[in-house]
């Protein structure tokens, strides 16, 4: 008895110990996890994991490993994990969010689009379903529709660790700046990266355009984190980023200064923008060295990490109070790497605004209410990794940026380019009755840039100019015997290349030429306002063909006495004439003629294909339509009669 009593009570205790034991693995997890130590978090959990057999708590588990891996940006690994959680039938509805976010950053995004929905059921008031669907579509979108830079990777910044934040520390873009976790004196690895700490490391380019070996700049680096260079104006200053790792602790980061002095850089100082157990990182000083835009999670923001910005009076003045930038920029996520581009516009990441996946880098302008106008750079630019870190050449579409693309598990630097935007047009000129293409047509183009061309067309009726950008373009084409018409293009706005395709349609003025859609009430005389968009386009052809005049006939059907047709069609072909004056063509090329119906209309091949009981050549005179079969046929006749047409009486009008 006594032999069974202490068994039980050894058992006992060894549950207890089994429980304890769980309880301590499950707590370092958590507390890794709250410092943002994601890396070992993940095998703390996987140990916890092992070691407990409480179903819930095992799927609560796998839940938070899965975020772990989505934090260290590892996609792959989220997107499989946080499937397993939903299989495991996890009851929080934010693993349909995560596993969406894991989801578009593999670039699957109508699978995406599926848990985002799948989430908006669950949580209908919680914006961010909408938001994620949107940004799904708008980012199959945007690779779809790519913009014109081009991408390439930069490999002799470049290392097996993470390399980022370039900058560039020198007027001529010869001397390079960056972070990287390339393995140091040291060789210690950060628990939230799993990677070794990262310094500021530079580069030069020699007169061949080689770039050296990177090597640790003097006088900056510590035994902890320091990086996200950014120069002044000079390349005198730099403010850059120094978090102090302590393990289990959340330190924060700060931002320092530092002055170039003989070519190394004096003992850095620390500006004290936040407190030290927050972070104030990622500085960026604008050109003028008046305003430093910075990233922190101080209290006051609006999401995770927010930019913000202290400003001052003078070079020397003391900077000002911190102010967040407000939701026009700032969102419930996370907004990092701010950079000032030489024309004042904000660049930075964001994993809030709609975006492609992980961080997208934006472009923010001042707009006319005093806020910001946010822009997503789109792909290549952006892809469904995380991308961050730009930089520009002053005036110019080229620079570096940062990602971990290409399933990359570090980031990498990498180098854009804008080619210069190339604009062509290519045309035909025709007949615009036969369709047939026109060899031998003139062609001139009327730039608002200023620009005059001239060519002949080929034998296929073809030209083609070159365009410049921010211009709008007028084609002329021209033809003996044939009235002048035109096309144009702009190029306006444009941020890519592209070839317009336009063609001209030019009429024989050998017979007279039919003004469809004029119309009248019945009886009378006064122009119907459904009528001005023809007349329109008569004042346009006249004012492409200055050399030209015109009589302006009108024809009436063959009811009625003859008097009162010829006295109506001449007050209608009046009418024609006077709005023409009314809007700009000089009365002495006008002459209003009404022939009443002393001028039935012949039959032409386009009437005789509309209709089949019409033959072409034959002339519409009374007898005729009183021959046709119905009253719809002789009305549609009569109607054919009744029309309004001009006939170029001379091309030498000066």
């Amino acid at each position: 008895m006594r032999s069974c009593f202490m068994l039980l009570v050894f058992a006992g205790l060894l549950i207890c110990f089994d429980m304890s034991g769980q309880s301590r693995r499950l707590d370092r997890a958590e507390s890794a996890y709250a410092a943002g130590e994601y890396y070992e978090a993940v095998d703390l959990y996987r140990n916890a994991y092992s070691a407990i057999n409480d179903r819930d708590l095992r799927t609560e588990i796998v839940f938070k490993i899965a975020r772990c891996y989505l934090k260290l940006s590892e996609a792959r690994l989220a997107e499989n994990w946080f499937r397993r959680a939903i299989n495991r039938n996890y009851d929080n509805p934010e693993v349909h969010w995560y596993y969406a976010e894991a989801l578009k950053m593999n670039e699957k995004y109508e699978e995406a689009i599926e848990q985002f929905r799948i989430f908006s059921e669950l949580v209908p008031g919680d914006p961010r379903g909408e938001a994620g669907i949107k940004s799904s579509e708008l980012a199959m979108y945007w690779i779809e529709n790519p913009s014109p830079y081009e991408i390439d990777e930069v490999n002799f910044f470049n290392s097996r660790e993470s390399d980022y934040s370039p900058a560039f520390a020198s007027e001529d873009y010869t001397l390079v700046y960056f972070t990287s976790a390339r393995k140091g004196e040291d060789g210690h690895r950060h628990g939230a990266t799993g990677e070794y700490f990262a310094n500021i490391y530079e580069s030069r380019k020699d007169r061949q355009g080689i770039w050296s070996s990177p090597s640790p700049v003097e006088g900056i680096n510590s035994d902890f984190d320091e990086g996200t260079p950014s120069f002044t104006r000079d390349y005198l200053e730099m403010y850059f980023t120094s978090c102090k790792a302590v393990r289990r602790r959340n330190n924060g980061c700060q931002i320092y200064h530092a002055r170039r002095s003989g070519g190394g850089w004096v003992r850095p100082e620390v500006l004290n923008l936040a407190p030290d157990t927050l972070v104030a990182a990622h500085p960026a000083i604008s050109p003028d060295g008046l305003t430093l835009y910075f990233v922190s999670d101080m209290p006051g923001g609006i999401g995770g990490k927010d930019i913000w910005k202290v400003t001052r009076d003078g070079e020397n003045a003391p900077w000002g109070d911190p102010l967040n930038l407000g939701p026009d920029i700032n969102t419930e996520g996370d907004e990092v790497f701010p950079y000032v581009h030489h024309d004042g516009s904000l660049y930075f990441s964001s994993n809030g605004h709609p975006g492609m996946g992980g961080l997208d880098i934006f472009r923010a302008v001042s707009n006319e209410e005093g806020g910001w106008s946010v822009y997503n750079m789109g792909y290549p630019i952006n892809s469904p990794s995380d991308d961050f870190g730009i930089v520009f050449e002053r005036n110019t579409e080229r620079g570096y940026f940062s990602s971990n693309r290409g399933r990359r598990s570090v980031d990498n630097i990498f180098s854009f380019y804008m080619p210069p935007l190339s604009f062509n047009v290519s045309g035909v000129v025709r007949d615009i009755e036969s369709g047939e293409e026109m060899p031998g047509a003139r062609v001139q183009m009327v730039g608002s840039d200023g620009s005059i061309l001239r060519v002949t067309t080929g034998d296929n009726g073809e030209f083609r100019f070159m365009l410049r950008p921010g211009a709008d373009y007028v084609f002329l084409a021209s033809y003996e015997g044939y009235l002048t018409d035109k096309a144009g293009v702009s190029t306006r706005g444009l941020d890519r290349s592209e070839d317009f395709s336009v063609a001209i349609d030019i009429q024989s003025f050998a017979r007279p030429i039919e003004l469809t859609d004029i119309f009248y009430d019945f009886a009378r005389w006064d122009l119907r306002p459904e009528s001005m968009v023809a007349l329109d386009r008569l004042v346009e052809i006249l004012n492409d063909n200055p050399h030209i005049t015109i009589e302006l006939a009108s024809h009436t059907d063959s009811r009625g006495g003859a008097d009162f047709n010829i006295n109506l069609s001449q007050r209608r072909a009046q009418s024609v004439v006077d709005y023409l004056i009314e809007n700009g063509i000089e009365a002495d090329r006008l002459v209003a003629a009404g022939y009443g119906k002393s001028r039935p209309r012949v039959v032409d091949e386009r009437l005789a294909e509309v209709y089949s009981f019409l033959p072409e050549g034959t002339v519409l005179t009374e007898e005729f339509i009183e021959s046709l079969e119905s009253e719809e046929m002789r009305e549609t006749a009569h109607q054919i009669n009744r029309r309004t047409e001009f006939e170029v009486l001379s091309t030498d009008y000066q």
